[in-house]
Parts: C-alpha cells; structure tokens; sequence
C-alpha cells in the first residue's frame, strides 16, 4: 500500500450539513480540536431518565425506552473518549445497569419487546428466546465497562463481575460465534487488561488464556477475501484490527493494508461511505437512519485511518 496521507475536507463538510449533531461533535472533537463536553451535550439527548440510552442512538432501532443496545452505545463512545466515573451522564448510565441486570440470566436483555412498536430493522424485532441469538451481545462489553466506571461503586463492580464470569464461560467452551458478540469480547479484553489480578481472582480465569480464545475466533470471523467485500455485511479486517498495537496486526498486516484500500476505493464523490444493509421495510425512516449511519461510519473510518497514518488533520 502507498504511504500516501489524504485530507478528507468534504467528508467534514458532508458531516458538518447531513449528519447528526453528534456526530458533527464527534468529528470536532476528534480532528478540530472539538471538546468532550460538546459531544457528551448532544449524546445525553439520548439518555433517559433511568439512566439509559435509547431515542434512535442506534440508527438501526428507533424505541424511544432505554435497552441495552442503545446503551452499550453510549457507553462504547464514553469508554473511548475517557470519560470519567464521576460525570453524570456515567453515574446515570451505572445506575441504569445496575438496576436493569437480569441475574438469573446473568445479562442484560439486549432488546425490548416494544422495540417492535417503532421502526426498526428486521434483525433487531423482538420475539420470545431472541436472547439466545444474541446471547452476550452487549453483555460482556457492558460488563467491562461497568468494572472500569465501578471501582468506587463496590456494588455496581459486583454485579459487572458476575456478568464477566458468566460471560467467559461462553466464550472458553465455543468453536465459533458471530462477529459482532466476537467483537464485545475483544472489547471486554481490552478492559480486562488493565484488570488482570482481580480477573483471576473474581473468575478464576486467566487473561492471557481468555486473549488467545477471543483472538481465535476473531481470526476465524474476518473475511480475508477482498473480492468479497461488498458483497454482503461481513466482518472484514479494520472491524477487529483497529490499529497497529493491536496483537493480530503484524500477522495480518498485508491483509489490513488492503482494507484501507479497499475503503479508499469506495468513497463517493463527497468522500463518504454507503452502508451495505437494506430494511426492507419503514423505507422512509429508513432513509433517514441511512444518512445517520453514513456520519457514523465516516467518523469510524478517518479514526481508523489516523490511527494507521493516514490522515491529515488539517
């Protein structure tokens, strides 16, 4: 791949007069020396008052109440701008968890069942048994970062402990496992990592053992066919290898240098990205969801191009 640097003006300029408010926040923050209080602004619009996050965060589902899924998005965006345990929008968010943890289940029901009375995707309708298709999907990422916000909150740490436990039982038994739950456990490893001692001591698991697992299915996730891409919603390489520490990176190098083509090559003139999912139904909201992911996925991207190198920032 050419060591080349590209500046993406018009995918800041498409940002700043299509996309949401927050994520014009995000890209301020993240390339013009924006600030985190901006973006937590525009995010608490979407918390409510339990302390959860709903109201269309994410694009894909547009129930009003607070679920799991729309807070592991906040959350994910919190965790990743190093907000601290002490700001309100996170103590809200811990309360909300706490207060929302099925023990018997030992997680967070990912959906609700009046996700159905709104426009939503066909993937997120809820049916009687659909936690089985997403098992911890949120879960174990919440649980993580539940202990990293918790460690003052002895209680709230509890509870992030017994969902982690419960959640590497999965994950050390199984062969395979879908991506998107691979990429929620290759999160939680992140925090893990900085909390190994207490790892073994809370769950008797190892953390170097819980790595190997998580990479393995990973790799075994990632389409490494690039004439595949494209072609239909696949893992490929930049959705798990995020930058040149992560572990698999040297391994697959070639093979992520041909996804940043990959996406360069797929650009529209104004320098964005299409998704590549279709509702099939509610196409109005759905246009509108479609412009919501585009800003998404254009903040997503040009992070992943700074972190390789790629990216001017002005």
């Amino acid at each position: 791949m050419e060591q080349s640097t590209y500046l993406f003006e018009k995918t800041g300029n498409w940002i700043k007069r299509n996309a949401r408010p927050l994520e014009s926040a995000l890209w301020r923050y993240y390339f013009e020396e924006g600030s985190k209080q901006e973006v937590i602004v525009f995010l608490e619009a979407f918390q409510n008052e339990d302390g959860g996050f709903g109201n269309g965060l994410e694009p894909d589902f547009w129930l009003p109440k607070s679920s799991a899924i729309a807070t592991w998005t906040a959350a994910k965006l919190l965790y990743e701008l190093d907000i601290q345990a002490n700001v309100p929008i996170v103590q809200k968010l811990i309360a909300y968890l706490v207060k929302t943890y099925d023990d018997q289940a030992g997680l967070w029901h990912t959906i609700e069942p009046e996700t159905n009375d709104f426009p939503h995707a066909p993937w997120w309708s809820w049916k009687e048994g659909v936690q089985k298709n997403w098992m911890y999907n949120p879960s174990a990422e919440l649980a993580g970062y539940l202990i990293h916000w918790s460690q003052n909150n002895p209680g709230a740490e509890h509870i992030g402990w017994l969902c982690i436990d419960k959640a590497l039982s999965r994950v050390m038994e199984v062969d395979e496992m879908d991506f998107h739950e691979v990429n929620n456990y290759q999160q939680l490893v992140k925090v893990l990592k900085t909390n190994q001692t207490k790892l073994e001591q809370k769950t008797g698991y190892v953390f170097s053992e819980v790595q190997g697992q998580v990479l393995r299915l990973v790799e075994q996730v990632i389409e490494y066919d690039p004439s595949k891409w494209g072609e239909s919603y696949l893992a490929l390489p930049l959705d798990f290898i995020d930058s040149t520490d992560h572990p698999l990176y040297k391994k697959w190098k070639t093979t992520v240098e041909e996804n940043i083509v990959y996406y360069l090559g797929v650009l529209d003139e104004e320098d964005i990205w299409d998704i590549s999912w279709d509702w099939g139904t509610y196409p109005e909201v759905f246009s509108v969801a479609r412009t919501y992911w585009k800003g998404i996925l254009a903040v997503q991207r040009c992070k992943l191009f700074r972190e390789f190198g790629l990216l001017k920032k002005d």
